[in-house]
């Protein structure tokens, strides 16, 4: 899946059943600092989440986007695994930086990998510490300087 370059937030949340609607809340911190405003309309898109107790051939969610295959991971639809996996160090440039203050960086396919305490343009050395369908997070391993 890719990420737009507009993505505003990113958060996790559950779908909550409300008098015949269903309703997903938008935590304040989003609201508070800036990336979203109250009012304004923006578009949603939801992407299930590993839970406890999958039966391992779908999300307890129902959905069928994606898939659990003990012998290959978490897939989408297009049969396409993450690009990372936990463990892995990579080389990369922070391209960005999230609202929340996070390096963000782009590996293949435009996955995007979400790296806490850099500066955009810096050249790190990460080591991938959580991979989730769409977004993978990283821990620095090592600062590079630019020509290296």
């Amino acid at each position: 899946m890719e990420i737009s370059d507009q993505l505003r937030c990113l958060f996790s949340a559950r779908i909550e059943e409300r008098d015949g609607s269903y309703v997903v809340e938008v935590p304040k911190r989003e609201i508070r600092t800036g990336s979203v405003a109250a009012g304004d309309t923006y578009r949603v898109a939801l992407v299930p989440s590993p839970s406890d107790g999958d039966d391992g051939e779908r999300a307890a969610t129902g959905d069928a986007t994606r898939t659990e295959r003990p012998d290959r991971g978490t897939e989408d639809r297009s049969g396409r695994s993450p690009p990372v996996e936990e463990g892995e160090e990579r080389t990369v440039e922070i391209e960005d930086i999230g609202e929340q203050g996070d390096g963000i960086t782009r590996v293949e396919r435009g996955f995007v990998v979400i790296v806490p305490d850099t500066d955009q343009g810096e050249r790190v050395t990460v080591e991938i510490t959580d991979v989730r369908e769409n977004v993978a997070f990283a821990e620095v391993v090592e600062r590079r300087s630019y020509y290296e």
